[in-house]
């Protein structure tokens, strides 16, 4: 896959913002700990003609699908790590490396997972799966919405897809799946469309009457918040006094999350971004994917 195809396929966002608060340095190291793409690795390692890039993934098929031309075209400037960014301290440690200058954290779904792994988007349909890391998760989307109980269905979708309608989509689960086990995603959102009519509610809130439920499946599934936790706790004890800390977030719990651990941590981290920062005017039309993109930036005291 050449970059012009990685550039149609999947368009990192806040690029230009993400150089500007990592204050790259002649000779540094940096980690990109969500490779995706390749997008924001590429742009580094092209601004910094010296640096260095660990970058890490836990979806083994984006890095086989990504990495080969960043090596070829970078060589020995570029790592590139299938692992999981909560490991972020030991992934380190065994590559005998500390004191990094940068870290970058893109917390959002890539278009290459969408439209690639099974159960991620509701516009096809694929098993109900959405484990980024198979290898790392045995339970699929599909188990929770077969086997949890109506608590536990309420709460995942009131918790982390905030959604509203959680009562009216869950009964409609909970009758669905006693016909029949619920496995693919034409099946659950047939099942949420059957009790919410999709042009009305576009016209209320602009969304698919689906996406809450998905992204609260999706970071069930993927222990999303809690790796962002082990993460944020790992990036506090690598980076170096004066490195810089970069986060993107996609929704509310994720940026919630990032704020709070640095207001809680202001004595190791200085926020350098007052307010969250968003795509230009110009990005949104290039790349609407990026609408919902938030930065937040911090160094190390």
């Amino acid at each position: 896959m050449n970059s012009d195809n990685l550039d149609t396929f999947h368009k990192s966002v806040l690029v230009d913002q993400v150089l500007t608060y990592l204050k790259l340095k002649p000779g540094g190291i940096y980690v990109d700990v969500t490779f995706g793409g390749g997008g924001h690795t590429r742009a580094i390692l092209q601004a910094e003609p010296t640096c260095r890039v660990i970058a890490l993934d836990w979806d083994q098929k984006a890095i086989e699908a990504n990495a080969p031309e960043l090596e070829l075209e970078f060589g020995k400037r570029i790592k590139i790590i299938w692992g999981n960014f909560s490991l972020l301290y030991k992934i380190l440690k065994k590559e005998h490396v500390d004191n990094i200058d940068g870290i970058l954290a893109d917390f959002g779904t890539s278009q290459f997972q969408i439209h690639q792994k099974a159960g991620f988007s509701f516009q096809s349909d694929t098993p109900l799966d959405m484990r980024m890391s198979p290898a790392h998760q045995p339970k699929t989307a599909a188990d929770i919405i077969n086997n949890a109980s109506e608590k536990e269905l309420l709460d995942i979708l009131y918790t982390y897809g905030e959604e509203s309608q959680a009562k009216k989509i869950v009964r409609a689960i909970l009758a669905a799946r006693a016909i029949r086990p619920i496995n693919t995603t034409n099946q659950l959102t047939h099942i949420i469309e059957s009790v919410i009519p999709v042009l009305a509610f576009k016209h209320t809130r602009g969304i698919h009457p689906a996406t809450k439920t998905y992204q609260a499946l999706r970071i069930v599934v993927n222990h999303e918040l809690e790796n962002m936790q082990s993460f944020l706790q790992a990036a506090n004890g690598i980076l170096r006094p004066g490195g810089h800390l970069v986060c993107i977030s996609f929704h509310s719990l994720e940026d919630r999350l990032v704020k709070s651990y640095l207001r809680d941590h202001s004595y190791e981290f200085k926020t350098i971004t007052k307010k969250p920062i968003t795509a230009t005017e110009q990005e949104l039309t290039l790349n609407p994917s990026s609408r919902s993109a938030k930065l937040r930036a911090a160094i190390k005291i």
